[in-house]
C-alpha cells in the first residue's frame, strides 16, 4: 500500500523528464532562480555516488542500497526505479514538504519514474513535460563534454535516451515536448508551461 494515499488532496506536481544531457537541469535552475517562491524541487533519493559540486540533501539524498531498500519496505516512495545500475526514488515526504510550503512540486525523474507517476494519476494531479535534445549526436557530444562519464556510462545513457525519445513520441506520453536546440527559446516555452500550471492551481483556491 502506497503512502501517497495519506494525502488529503491530489497534489499538483510537474514531472520534468528528458535524457541526461538534454539540458533539463539548466532549464530548472533558471526557473528556480527567476521564481524562487513559486516552485519547490523534490529532492530525490539515489544510491549513486555524488558528482563534484553536488550536496547531500540538496542535489540528492545520497543513500546506500540497504538504506534505499529499507525506505521501499516502509512505502516511503511515490515512485522508484533503477537507472544505469543506480536506484532513484521520489519520497512522499519530499512532495509533502513542498506542498506544505505553498509551492508547486517539480519532479525531475527518469522514464521508469514517469511511468510510475502516471499509474498514480488518481492520487496526483501530474503534468508531464519532456525536454528533448536536438539529436542523439548532439546529446552524445554534450555527455562527452562533461568529462565525468566513463565510456560504459555514456553508452548506457545513450541507450536509455533512445528509449526515452521513443516513449515521448507515443500519443499522450507528455503534455509538452520541448526541443532544446536554442536555450532562450526552450526556456521561454518551459517557463510558460510551468507558470500556466502554477496560475491554474492557485486560481482554484
Amino acid at each position: 500500500m502506497s503512502n501517497v494515499s495519506q494525502f488529503a488532496y491530489r497534489p499538483v506536481v510537474i514531472v520534468v523528464s528528458g535524457p541526461s544531457g538534454s539540458g533539463k537541469s539548466t532549464l530548472l535552475n533558471k526557473l528556480f532562480e527567476e521564481h524562487p517562491n513559486k516552485f519547490g524541487y523534490s529532492v530525490s533519493h539515489t544510491t549513486r555516488k555524488p558528482r563534484p559540486g553536488e550536496e547531500d540533501g540538496k542535489s540528492y539524498h545520497f543513500v546506500t542500497r540497504d538504506q534505499f531498500g529499507q525506505l521501499i519496505n516502509e512505502n516511503a516512495f511515490i515512485e522508484h526505479a533503477e537507472f544505469s545500475g543506480n536506484l532513484y526514488g521520489t519520497s512522499v515526504k519530499a512532495v509533502r514538504d513542498v506542498e506544505d510550503s505553498g509551492k508547486i512540486c517539480i519532479l525531475d525523474i527518469e522514464l521508469n519514474g514517469v511511468k510510475a507517476v502516471k499509474r498514480k494519476r488518481d492520487e496526483l494531479d501530474a503534468k508531464f513535460l519532456f525536454v528533448s535534445p536536438p539529436s542523439l549526436k548532439i546529446l552524445e557530444e554534450r555527455l562527452r563534454g562533461r568529462g565525468t562519464e566513463s565510456e560504459d556510462a555514456i553508452k548506457s545513457r545513450l541507450e536509455v535516451a533512445n528509449e526515452e525519445l521513443a516513449y515521448s513520441q507515443q500519443e499522450g506520453a507528455h503534455d509538452l515536448i520541448i526541443v532544446n536546440d536554442d536555450l532562450d527559446t526552450a526556456y521561454q516555452n518551459f517557463k510558460n508551461f510551468i507558470l500556466d500550471t502554477y496560475d491554474r492551481k492557485f486560481a482554484n483556491i
